[in-house]
């Protein structure tokens, strides 16, 4: 039985994956430090004989015992508002994090896989974005902890990959949606979703016009899947073409959620990108993946998941986290 680890295993995309690998008789260990996962997103595997579950800060040494095979580095925070809290601690996980999983997968044997971000290309020049576009960033503005970290972080994996000969595969992840995501992440879907069940207006930032491209978490995760499995070494753009602005996505969320709150207009923040979408012609090329999931279908799933929530959580979970 193949084993994996899974750092962030407790987080929204890391809960999936570890659900993912589980399905695909993967023995499964799952390390989070729970800054900002949940252990409710996989306290349903906690009674398989094959998952284990480490807390644990991957920014300090890692130890796990026995063979490892495969290796996700998925441990970040991954929300502008986590990572304007905890700036520090988004730095470490992307430098001194990856660090400690390359240099277990060398001693392991194990192939990495890391979680880079479309926000390594910045607030593009260029659109839609390539894996060849080498980005329009702030290092020192309020977003660049968060970018930096990736860059940084796919840096130290090539340097493992020519230098040491570890196998890596990076993964770069446009915006995606799905159950699992916390409402108060500061992300637009799960506060625009938020705001509607609670019956608040909805809070668009800037003038609406800008864009992005939402991706369903399931699609998300069979990309990786195959980019893990495949024997291509070059940064790999996942996500979903589909491009809209924030604007009209505020009305698709007031339409699903048959709401009759009102759009607020507030300042954009520093920074922060006019356009996102990315080009998949490479992930087509290469992994024979696109996504499959409609917008309007998984919109629905992810608002069934919220709706579920009891009244207490829903205005618990409004709050911003204090780290």
């Amino acid at each position: 039985m193949k084993r994996i680890l899974i750092t962030g295993g407790a987080g929204f995309l890391g809960s999936h994956l570890c659900d993912r690998f589980i399905k695909e008789g993967y023995h499964v260990i799952a390390m989070d430090n729970l800054i900002t996962g949940d252990l409710r997103n996989i306290e349903h595997l906690f009674k398989l004989e094959h998952f284990e579950f480490y807390h644990h800060d991957v920014s300090k040494f890692i130890h796990v015992p026995g063979e490892l095979d495969y290796i996700l580095h998925f441990a970040s925070p991954a929300s502008p508002i986590d990572y304007l809290k905890i700036p520090i601690q988004t730095l470490k996980v992307g430098s001194l994090g990856i660090h400690n999983c390359l240099g277990l997968a060398r001693v392991k044997k194990a192939r990495v896989l890391i979680a880079s971000t479309s926000e390594v290309y910045g607030d593009p020049l260029v659109h839609p974005q390539t894996e060849d576009y080498w980005g329009h960033v702030n290092p020192v503005g309020p977003r660049g902890v968060y970018d930096e970290a990736k860059r940084f972080q796919e840096a130290m994996t090539m340097a493992y990959h020519t230098y040491h000969g570890v196998e890596t595969r990076i993964v770069r992840i446009f915006n995606t949606y799905g159950p699992r995501m916390r409402l108060n992440d500061g992300r637009v879907l799960p506060a625009f979703i938020g705001q509607a069940l609670r019956g608040e207006d909805l809070t668009v930032f800037g003038d609406g016009s800008q864009t992005r491209s939402f991706c369903f978490v399931d699609d998300l995760v069979e990309g990786i899947y195959r980019l893990l499995l495949s024997d291509y070494a070059q940064p790999v753009n996942v996500g979903n073409p589909n491009e809209i602005t924030i604007g009209e996505f505020a009305e698709e969320i007031i339409k699903l959620t048959g709401t009759e709150q009102k759009v607020i207009y507030k300042d954009l923040p520093k920074d922060d990108p006019k356009q996102r979408k990315p080009d998949i012609t490479r992930a087509k090329e290469i992994l024979g993946w696109e996504p499959k999931v409609d917008r309007k279908e998984g919109l629905k799933v992810t608002y069934e998941y919220f709706k579920a929530f009891s009244k207490e959580r829903l205005f618990e979970e409004a709050k911003h986290r204090e780290f």
